[in-house]
């Protein structure tokens, strides 16, 4: 894996994240457009950790720290690349900056549907906690 190389998100970087994300993400999100990506980065320029091969991006995860809890989001890795480690290191590097921020519990969103998604968190030692539910409302159309 010495040919990997992790790195936080810069503001350079949010047109390639978009269309990285179009393209080995599973679903869309609200906030995935050029403005959202950097308020994320402007916010916590840490939070947004990217994996790099030969200079192309073949991995992300969003680890956002509140003070409180620490979330997990837009964990995904390029179909070409996957089942190469490349999600481990994403989530080490996530899991240390959590400890670092006095973290104590980390939280990652998966969809229902998506299976791939689910085994690699399972892979990675999170469970299901399904006594939790998400409650949403959206605050802009």
């Amino acid at each position: 894996m010495s040919d990997l190389h992790i790195r936080s998100a810069a503001p350079s970087d949010i047109d390639a994240v978009l269309a990285f994300w179009r393209e080995a993400a599973e679903g869309t999100s609200i906030s995935d457009d050029r403005g959202g990506v950097a308020r994320l980065i402007d916010r916590d320029p840490d939070a947004l950790i990217l994996a790099e091969r030969d200079g192309r991006l073949v991995g992300s995860v969003i680890a956002g720290f509140d003070g409180w809890r620490c979330h997990l989001y837009r964990l995904a890795v390029h179909p070409e690349q996957r089942r190469r480690g490349i999600g481990s290191a994403l989530l080490t590097a996530a899991e240390e900056r959590f400890v670092a921020l006095g973290g104590r519990r980390g939280d990652a969103m998966v969809l229902e549907r998506n299976e791939t998604g689910q085994h690699a968190w399972r892979a990675a030692g999170y469970v299901r906690e399904d006594h939790w539910r998400r409650w949403v409302k959206h605050l802009t159309t």
